[in-house]
């Protein structure tokens, strides 16, 4: 199986029509933003792609189109790697069903399906159950595939304890976790459990991002770098040679994560369209555009002048 990269993955946003239909061109037109960006990777189809509103020929295709362009890009670059491409997909409750999403996927040539941790178990009876219905969709996927696992907050989270992680490392299927608890001291003890293994960890949590990469984690996975790659770009990098600049960013990061909640996802795709000349609709599926404010705007405004700071400043 192919190594992943390490260092910032977005979790990519979907672009809409004005018709809600999903706009492929400008999903492709923002993997190759993030390339410009330097990004290592792309989470696509994920619960920031509001997963759990597209159809499975929608999931199908935007991860076609990412991977895709993705190739193109790194077929006309030769001066650095591609970029690692992950997908999700499996959003259904019944089994079977969730056997033909995955494999769908699979086949788009991602270099890793990542699976949903509240899609095993559905129920949350306890850790025996989830470890049949995982192991049972395990005999399920080609065995030359990437896998990782998601804690995906929705429809609930479920957390990976201890007995999950040392299954996943057990199993040597796995090359990728998408961490979502937040907690720097709890993503210090799984990435004990996972020393050794071929897993990366990456958090999602920007506040914590240095701490935990301090204590081994492989990288950010989240929200953020769909409005920012280059800072968790230049962190993911420079933590080890740059301390200074390391702790300068970190605290950037920490502050600048309050945008988070400026109605998201239409906050990042309103701030795509107009200030990174990535021009797509700010709608959504999922958020009511009466949450996205002036005040928001304001805010995604001042967040621009800010990274163009630090960019002027030569930090990123």
């Amino acid at each position: 199986m192919k190594p992943i990269n390490s260092g910032a993955y977005p979790t990519m946003i979907t672009p809409y029509n004005n018709d809600k239909s999903v706009d492929f061109g400008a999903a492709a037109a923002l993997v190759e933003w993030f390339w410009e960006q330097g990004c290592d990777g792309i989470f696509a189809v994920c619960l920031s792609s509001e997963i759990f509103t597209l159809s499975l020929a929608e999931r199908v295709r935007l991860a076609e189109t990412v991977k895709r362009t993705t190739d193109k890009l790194a077929a006309r670059d030769k001066t650095r790697g591609p970029m690692s491409i992950v997908a999700s997909g499996h959003v259904s409750d019944n089994f079977k069903e969730q056997v033909g999403e995955l494999n769908v996927i699979s086949d788009t040539g991602v270099d890793a399906v990542v699976l949903i941790s509240n899609r095993f178990d559905i129920e949350n009876t306890g850790f025996d159950k989830w470890k049949a219905d995982a192991e049972k969709m395990l005999d399920c996927l080609p065995a030359r595939v990437n896998l990782g696992l998601y804690e995906c907050p929705h429809p609930y989270k479920r957390v990976l304890d201890e007995n999950i992680l040392r299954w996943l490392v057990e199993s040597g299927r796995f090359s990728f976790i998408k961490d979502t608890c937040c907690d720097a001291e709890e993503i210090k003890k799984r990435l004990e459990i996972l020393k050794g293994s071929n897993i990366k960890l990456f958090n999602a949590h920007a506040g914590t991002l240095l701490q935990t990469l301090r204590d081994g984690a492989d990288g950010y996975c989240g929200v953020m770098a769909n409005y920012m790659p280059k800072p968790f770009v230049k962190l993911c990098s420079c933590w080890q040679d740059d301390p200074w600049l390391a702790d300068y960013l970190q605290s950037f990061l920490s502050y600048a994560m309050t945008s988070e909640g400026m109605g998201y996802p239409i906050s990042a795709k309103y701030y795509l369209d107009a200030f990174e000349n990535v021009q797509m609709t700010p709608l959504s599926r999922t958020t009511d555009q009466s949450r996205f404010t002036e005040r928001y705007k304001a805010g995604m405004a001042q967040l621009h002048d800010e990274i163009k700071a630090l960019e002027k400043n030569g930090f990123i």
